[in-house]
């Protein structure tokens, strides 16, 4: 098993490679890439990425082949864009989240926060759990890198507006809370995927986030 592993990460393409060809430049172009990308979704579901090919994408997508290879110049390439797309999702949900939660008091930025991580994560659960299927055939290395810069970021900025607190070491407790949010959020996706268990997830995770962030304020977090 641990020589399997190591083979796939070894064989992993590196994120140079997986590039699209070109980006959309005009809004007819950027709504043939949510089709493909919508298409790309439907047929992992219907057969798994074992049967997903870019011609059964563009045929469900109801383009050309010679139209997806213009962006994406083979199935990987595909497979990623579906990847970094959710995690570009997520990013602006969260900053947009946090604009509207500035200001607020511990109590309204944890609860916000992790309502709107939950809300982004399980906004279309079936394509997520799509996406999280493949996710490991990738080095997503930079992507999670920088998705964590994002979170830390949006979550230390709230801190620092934060109305009835003063954080003493606000980059180190913006990270945890980011490590709670996503760490949660992953066990429950990837070993205990039940309704129970995401609607425990949404009474109980708040309530976490708030505990931590009190914490922190009476300087018990060190």
């Amino acid at each position: 098993m641990i020589l399997q592993l190591w083979y796939s990460h070894m064989n992993r393409p590196p994120p140079a490679l997986l590039k699209p060809r070109k980006t959309p430049q005009q809004t007819r172009s950027a709504v043939t890439i949510e089709a493909i990308h919508l298409a790309t979704i439907q047929v992992l579901l219907s057969g798994g990425v074992g049967r997903l090919t870019t011609t059964r994408v563009a045929e469900r997508a109801g383009v050309s082949v010679g139209t997806m290879y213009q962006y994406y110049p083979h199935k990987q390439a595909l497979l990623f864009a579906l990847v970094e797309r959710q995690f570009h999702l997520i990013e602006t949900a969260m900053q947009d989240a946090a604009t509207q939660l500035m200001g607020g008091d511990l109590k309204t930025i944890a609860h916000g926060v992790a309502a709107a991580w939950l809300d982004a994560k399980m906004a279309d659960m079936v394509a997520s759990r799509a996406i999280y299927g493949i996710a490991a055939e990738f080095d997503l290395s930079e992507l999670l890198s920088r998705a964590a810069r994002c979170m830390t970021e949006v979550i230390d900025a709230l801190l620092a507006s934060a109305c009835d607190a003063h954080i003493a070491d606000r980059p180190s407790v913006a990270f945890m809370l980011a490590a709670l949010l996503g760490g949660s959020v992953r066990v429950v996706m990837e070993a205990e995927s039940s309704e129970e268990n995401f609607a425990r997830l949404r009474r109980e995770l708040p309530q976490a986030c708030h505990a931590y962030l009190m914490a922190a304020s009476r300087g018990a977090v060190p």
